[in-house]
């Protein structure tokens, strides 16, 4: 008799669950501008958000949808659906999580669950958080994996940006309430922004309206410079005739002068005594 087969695993693409729409608009902005960010520096990975990653075979329950994770050494053309640890052996090297009214499942499950997925870098960014007030929720949690002591927190923070070391950039909280956003900044402090796709957009529209501008302002000073070397030329060519006039007028002078003289050196003739 031939043992029973074993039900195959189902790994979702997707689930039921809605999200916060806040989540959402922080997710659109951000992940374009990080991978292009990335790409700006060289760096292959590739940005995504929402989507499933499962790192225990057999085990679909164990799973995470980041809001937003960079895998790397991953080119940022390719359509990932869901990711699974065993079949690639590659994971986040940086993952962004929104945090939502479920504080419990953010801050306390989620840490857990990508440390089992084996990420570097964790950062919960928390936009419901009320800086001085007594409730627990905090602006930024950061957490890393550091060599003898596993995946740790090592910063909590208020403030408006943390550091995050796998991208070497700033995370900035801009704006308020439903309008918060997470911006990349860089600097020492994270303190330039880097542009959104339609910042550098109206940037490009910009500079080209300038370069435009300072063509247009070229022309208009080579015309001015033609303008007054002809005005030069024709005042030259004016003090030229002015010149040959006067020349003409002394030479004319000149002619006449022997026939004077020669006519005062005549004595007039004596009266017959």
């Amino acid at each position: 008799m031939r043992a029973p087969k074993r039900p195959v695993a189902i790994y979702p693409e997707s689930d039921d669950m809605g999200e916060h729409e806040l989540q959402r608009f922080i997710a659109e902005l951000l992940r374009p501008m990080l991978a292009r960010f990335l790409a700006a520096r060289g760096v292959v990975a590739h940005a995504g958000a929402d989507q499933f990653f499962y790192w225990a075979p057999g085990n679909p329950t164990k799973r995470v949808a980041p809001d937003i994770y960079v895998l790397p050494r991953v080119r940022q053309d390719i359509a990932i659906r869901s990711w699974k640890t065993w079949e690639t052996e590659i994971v986040p090297s940086f993952v962004l999580e929104v945090a939502s009214d479920d504080v419990t499942k953010d801050y306390e499950d989620n840490p857990v669950l990508y440390d089992e997925l084996g990420v570097d870098e964790l950062v919960i960014f928390d936009p419901h958080a009320r800086p001085g007030s007594r409730s627990r929720r905090v602006r930024w949690q950061v957490y890393r994996r550091i060599r003898g002591r596993g995946f740790v927190r090592v910063e909590v923070s208020q403030s408006d940006r943390v550091r995050s070391k796998v991208l070497g950039a700033w995370l900035r909280a801009v704006g308020t309430g439903d309008a918060m956003r997470v911006r990349l900044g860089i600097g020492p402090r994270g303190e330039e922004l880097v542009p959104t796709e339609a910042e550098e957009e109206r940037a490009a529209k910009e500079a080209e309206r300038a370069a435009k501008e300072a063509e247009r302002a070229a022309k208009e000073a080579e015309r001015a410079a033609k303008e007054a070397e002809r005005a030069a030329k024709e005042a030259e060519r004016a003090r030229r005739v002015r010149v040959e006039a006067e020349n003409a007028r002394l030479r004319a002078l000149l002619a006449k002068e022997p026939a004077v003289r020669s006519g005062a050196s005549k004595k007039p003739k004596r009266a017959p005594r």
